[in-house]
């Protein structure tokens, strides 16, 4: 895990790359990488890249970036992990390539020299990275197919600027830092940015799953490497037989597990009692890798029903696991607010606990930490798998009276706000399809509250350009199940913008490399059969019981829990309730430490 930077001067009248710009773009990105820092220049000074290094794997300094092929025609700088790289080495060895080091970062010059683009079709795991081919005189820029690890790309003036950081590259300057209206109004509607924007007019999200090629002469080719909707739509059908089902799950998941844990320092498990973190504990332990699990205790729920430190203790007693708890009160929140805010790179209303269990893992010796995030999107277990389609089962009758939706929700919205929540006012407006149904089942505000938060014009413009019911819509491109459309609404919008960059931000903030088993292609491929089988698809159940040491009953029976209820109070001030109306002050408070609008 590391943070990568770079300036491409491609156009005849830029200026050639600034080196006292690179670096403070690379510095900003001190905590994605304090084993080291480097830089490299090409020879006519148009191209430079920056580099932060936390030494994950191969931690010999010959491993360290920018890195260089042999020739030295390629360089590349790399910010994530590969996994299964080991595989991908010995093949490239058996092809001739010679290595000079254990690193995975070496296997993207080869893959590069042999494949050209085509090569991210080679790649498992999660990934940012930009590669200079001072043969074809290209710039190449990919990022892994979920958007785990982040890359941004400001492009004025004939130059490219990109970074693992949206305030890295504003720290280097020469940055277009206008408002964009689509950013503002995206923050205020989810809780989140949407991809691909930013606050930031000049700054632009490279697209997960999304690779530019940009040339000397200025030629840009934009491609993508990976199509979720496709992957779940154009599965094959799934076994017959339960056992043959049970059999592909348990091999899938312990797959991704297993490469997941290869590191060359320690590996942890954030564990809770939820069935996400015991099953890949569980499975973790399986590996013959040395088990070091992490609970995050809160003092509000010590001794109560939620408190899930007992239960994660017995779960790790169970699986012979090294085994630390931490406890927090809602007076650290206070007291680290503005370390928070200042780490957060781009606003959320979120990842405050996460923020904090890396904190923990980081003080406890841990680099590398795997977490159950991902398990709710594939196993289908929010409450908006049951919310959605019933909402428009119920709503399907008065479908023909949607395009008077919103003058009622108009007429009904100031009553609506007085006495309950907003959201009822736009039932019939978008209530009627699964696009809409999800804007009301995940919206912070809805559409027609944004005025009160932003400029009336900037929340217009921003709207406009959002087009967020059409960019739902086009997000299922023809996958027609209801569980698979809300596992794709999940996945493409909440997990990536909102729990995917969290992850990041927050874990890098303590120099910590949070893993994400669930959240794999290898893994969701491998499955994707299976959650196309109507009712025979697994469930969180069905997941708990892949592995081979059955998990304590206490776990597997428990309901599923808030595991953020405590912080949500911290962020409501203490408030009765915390929820909405706690979650909407601190997007406020959040929006206003980002500059405001």
């Amino acid at each position: 895990m590391c943070g990568i930077n770079g300036i491409f001067s491609h156009g005849p009248d830029a200026p050639p790359a600034d080196l006292a710009e690179l670096r403070r773009t690379r510095d900003r990105m001190a905590a994605r990488g304090p084993d080291g820092a480097g830089e490299w220049v090409s020879d006519d000074g148009r191209v430079a890249f920056g580099h932060r290094r936390l030494s994950i794997i191969d931690l010999r300094s010959v491993a360290d970036q920018p890195m260089r092929d042999a020739s030295g025609a390629l360089t590349v700088v790399f910010n994530g992990e590969l996994y299964g790289y080991r595989g991908l080495r010995a093949e490239l060895a058996a092809a001739g390539a010679v290595f000079r080091t254990e690193s995975d970062t070496e296997i993207l010059l080869h893959l590069w020299r042999r494949m050209g683009p085509e090569m991210l079709g080679r790649l498992r795991g999660m990934y940012a990275f930009a590669l200079w081919d001072q043969e074809a005189q290209s710039l190449f820029l990919a990022r892994d197919p979920y958007g785990i690890k982040p890359l941004y790309v400001a492009r004025s003036g004939g130059t490219l600027r990109f970074a693992s950081q949206v305030k890295a590259l504003l720290a280097g300057g020469g940055i277009d830092t206008a408002p964009d209206p689509a950013g503002h109004a995206g923050f205020f509607l989810w809780g989140n940015v949407p991809e691909p924007y930013t606050l930031h007019r000049g700054i632009r999200a490279l697209p997960a799953g999304g690779s530019l090629l940009l040339r000397r002469d200025g030629v840009a080719r934009e491609a993508r490497h990976f199509d979720l909707a496709a992957t779940l739509r154009d599965a094959p059908p799934a076994p017959a037989r339960a056992e043959d089902r049970a059999r592909m799950l348990r091999a899938a998941l312990a797959d991704s597990v297993r490469d997941h844990l290869v590191a060359d320092v320690p590996v942890g498990v954030f564990l809770s009692a939820g069935l996400d973190s015991t099953t890949i504990a569980a499975l973790s332990a399986e590996s013959g890798a040395e088990l070091r699990t992490l609970t995050l205790g809160f003092e509000e729920f010590r001794g109560g029903p939620n408190d899930e430190t007992v239960l994660a203790a017995e779960v790790a007693r169970g699986l012979g696991a090294r085994h630390e708890t931490r406890w927090i009160r809602g007076a650290a929140f206070a007291a680290a607010r503005d370390d928070l805010l200042a780490a957060m790179d781009q606003p959320s209303i979120d990842g405050v606990n996460t923020y904090f269990v890396a904190r923990a893992a980081r003080e406890a010796g841990l680099k590398v930490a795997l977490s159950g995030l991902g398990g709710d999107e594939l196993f289908a277990s929010y409450p908006s798998f049951r919310q959605i389609p019933k909402l428009v089962r119920a709503l399907a009758p008065l479908r023909f009276l949607s395009p008077l939706g919103g003058a009622l929700r108009a007429l009904a919205a100031p009553v609506v706000a007085a006495t309950t929540s907003p959201k009822y006012a736009g039932l019939l407006e978008y209530g009627t399809n699964v696009a809409g149904a999800y804007l009301l089942r995940r919206s912070l505000f809805m559409p027609w509250e944004l005025s009160t938060v932003l400029p009336p014009e900037m929340a217009r413009a921003g709207l406009a350009e959002l087009a967020t019911v059409e960019r739902l819509a086009a997000t299922l491109d023809g996958v027609r199940e209801p569980r698979l459309q809300v596992s794709l609404l999940e996945s493409a919008w909440y997990m990536r913008n909102q729990l995917l960059r969290d992850a990041d931000w927050a874990g890098m903030a303590h120099s910590l490399e949070i893993r994400t088993p669930l959240v794999d292609v290898a893994l969701l491929r491998a499955v994707a059969p299976l959650l196309g089988a109507g009712a025979a698809a697994p469930d969180k159940r069905a997941m708990a019981d892949t592995p081979r040491r059955k998990l304590p009953a206490a776990v597997l029976d428990r309901p599923k829990t808030g595991f953020v209820v405590p912080v949500r109070d911290w962020i409501a001030g203490g408030g009765a309730g915390g929820g909405e109306r706690g979650l909407r002050g601190w997007a406020r408070q959040v929006h206003a430490a980002f500059g405001g609008a």
